[in-house]
């Protein structure tokens, strides 16, 4: 334990241009490795790390910790495994598992191995679960013993996919027993597999903008991008420890928490899930440097009563996304966060933005000297018809200094993989992330589906994600995976989901407006959504009616629902509140709307 860390540590940087330029130019040099071993996936830039500290933690969690020749020794014994069991190079395997050390073991083997890993939420069930693993065309799942059942009921009749459980559970096959035999030793030259950097290694679903969950590619290169570009953009050190929270099925918490620090010879120390209570206490004893954050955790821990361990702790660095700038100031002030390092990124995206000034609630801007290989544009955009505005010429038109518009990225099969589109498995829905003949003929820009504005010194500030997608609680919701479900509720006839603010909270939260029959029952409708959605998914707020408005073009009115959100003076029509700890839906009147707006009705 560190004692008055907080006193010991550095004073804060003035952060000039010249330790910012510094900044860049690490994180640089850092990325500069990649190219330099063609055959340089992040396994070997593991081993080298682990060769060289053997003996040093490098992951910690509640139900297993290992040192790097530990971690290194168990995917070595995944990967034989993998080999033994008949699974092939670029051959899909879906792992479901809470966040815990062998999580990261596992998926480094099977990657050794060739094999791809498509990373699932645990909060997948049902249709979402269903279509997730046909997408991604597993050929098997491993899924921990808790989550296997809910697997198996996804998988397709037949037993075709095979579904193994990794600790005891139902009468099934057991990955955590059938490992035993196998030899941990370095792969042989035999054993090996050749494996480029183009090769898939993960499949990570995102909803994107729109629809059901898509599987973004993570090459290999990309991985090792990831893992160098924010080893060096954090300054990562042998004695640094991460403290992780976050999901390690997304890209964040699975990859940029847990790889930059591990390839400088630091440790993560894993957690199952978030904690107001447990976390300063756990990030004094555990003895924890940085801190991977989205915003909500932060918003979080400003809430929570003030706690002695915070006086103890030695974070020098927080790293993360969507610290709105009120709770960034409260955050760094209450707690004495020396740094704090927001970025812009997205799992399938070919662009990121990087704020190394700190300037609070920006995520970031482009240096001078990198404006000629990252172009990065915020187009006009038509809010009607959810697209980039075209002007007569059939060009898009950039956005004035402060206007609001949608980010695009400059495609081009760069040497170095830096902006790079490698999209979805579908290629139709990564064909609907390229807008064409942007500014001159015959050019392909991603559309990032985020709407942003920059300033004059050029700091980008996120506004709202666009379409179908909202985002709580940490999440992107997809309305129209949320739509389907109510949809096959009986006597609902039609569906808008959407995203409402909810005051003090980060987010938009889910509200659904229902056009439904005379004999609707709204409980048979509450254990539909509680069955078949994932908590973060599920509509908070219902707003039932006979009948709901279209467009000319046919598509369901939402802006003025949206706008009207679930105040009862502005609505006539019957409105709930579903509680996530009550199985009854509570009728909204002006006292219970007034609590939730003032927050003591927590969301």
């Amino acid at each position: 334990m560190a004692e008055n860390a907080v006193t010991s540590r550095p004073s804060k940087s003035l952060l000039s241009p010249a330790s910012v330029n510094r900044d860049w130019l690490r994180a640089l040099q850092s990325v500069a490795q990649v190219d330099k071993d063609p055959n340089g996936t992040l396994s070997r830039h593991f081993d080298a790390v682990a060769d060289a500290r053997p003996h040093a933690p490098a992951l910690i969690s509640d139900q297993e910790s290992y040192t790097f020749g530990q971690l290194a020794e168990r995917s070595n014994r995944y990967a034989r495994w993998a080999i033994d069991n008949d699974l092939r190079k670029g051959d899909v395997v879906a792992l479901m598992m809470e966040n815990r050390a062998e999580y990261v073991a596992i998926w480094l083997g099977l990657n050794r191995a060739g094999v791809v890993v498509a990373l699932l939420s645990t909060s997948l069930t049902g249709r979402a679960l269903e279509q997730c693993l046909r997408v991604s065309r597993s050929r098997m799942v491993i899924a921990q013993a808790s989550l296997h059942p809910v697997c198996v009921e996804a998988a397709p009749e037949g037993g075709e996919l095979p579904v193994l459980s990794y600790g005891a559970g139902s009468a099934c096959r057991r990955l955590d027993a059938e490992l035993n035999p196998y030899s941990g030793a370095a792969l042989g030259a035999s054993e090996r597999r050749e494996i480029s950097f183009n090769d898939h290694a993960l499949y990570i679903f995102t909803s994107g903008t729109t629809g059901l969950p898509k599987a973004a590619i993570v090459s290999h290169r990309r991985l090792l991008n990831w893992a160098l570009w924010f080893r060096g953009c954090i300054d990562a050190k042998s004695d640094d420890r991460m403290y992780n929270c976050l999901p390690m099925f997304h890209s964040v918490g699975g990859i940029i928490a847990i790889w930059p620090v591990l390839l400088a010879g630091g440790s993560v120390v894993i957690r199952k899930r978030y904690s107001s209570s447990a976390f300063w206490r756990e990030v004094v004893e555990f003895d924890c440097s940085l801190f991977q954050y989205i915003g909500e955790l932060c918003r979080l821990l400003t809430l929570a009563p003030q706690d002695s361990f915070v006086e103890q702790n030695r974070l020098r660095l927080c790293v993360g996304n969507g610290l709105r700038p009120d709770v960034w100031r409260r955050f760094q002030e209450r707690f004495n966060i020396p740094k704090i390092f927001e970025f812009y990124a997205s799992t399938e995206g070919n662009f990121s933005l990087y704020n190394f000034e700190s300037e609070p609630g920006s995520i970031g801007r482009i240096p001078s000297f990198l404006s000629s290989s990252h172009r990065v544009a915020i187009v006009e955009f038509d809010f009607e018809r959810e697209e980039p505005l075209r002007l007569p010429t059939g060009r898009c038109q950039l956005c004035a200094v402060g206007t609001t518009g949608e980010a695009i990225a400059k495609i081009e099969r760069a040497a170095d993989g830096a902006s790079n589109f490698e999209g979805y498995l579908d290629p139709e829905a990564s064909e609907r992330r390229i807008l064409r003949n942007v500014f001159a003929e015959g050019d392909s820009w991603m559309r990032s589906g985020d709407l942003m504005r920059k300033d004059a010194r050029g700091f980008f500030y996120f506004v709202d994600r666009i379409g179908d997608t909202f985002r709580w609680k940490g999440e992107n919701v997809s309305t129209q995976e949320v739509a389907e479900v109510l949809l096959g509720c009986p006597n609902v006839n039609d569906v808008i989901v959407y995203g409402v603010e909810a005051p003090s909270y980060e987010g938009r939260a889910g509200m659904a407006a229902l056009a439904v029959g005379r004999d609707f029952d709204l409980s048979v409708l509450r254990a539909i959504m509680d069955e078949q959605l994932p908590g973060y998914a599920r509509p908070l707020f219902l707003r039932l009616t006979d009948r709901l408005d279209f467009t000319e073009t046919f598509k369901l009115k939402k802006r003025s629902l949206m706008e009207q959100g679930f105040d009862p003076s502005k609505i006539d029509d019957p409105l709930y509140f579903v509680s996530p700890g009550e199985a009854a839906c509570a009728p909204i009147g002006k006292e219970l709307y007034a609590k939730i707006v003032d927050g003591r009705v927590r969301l």
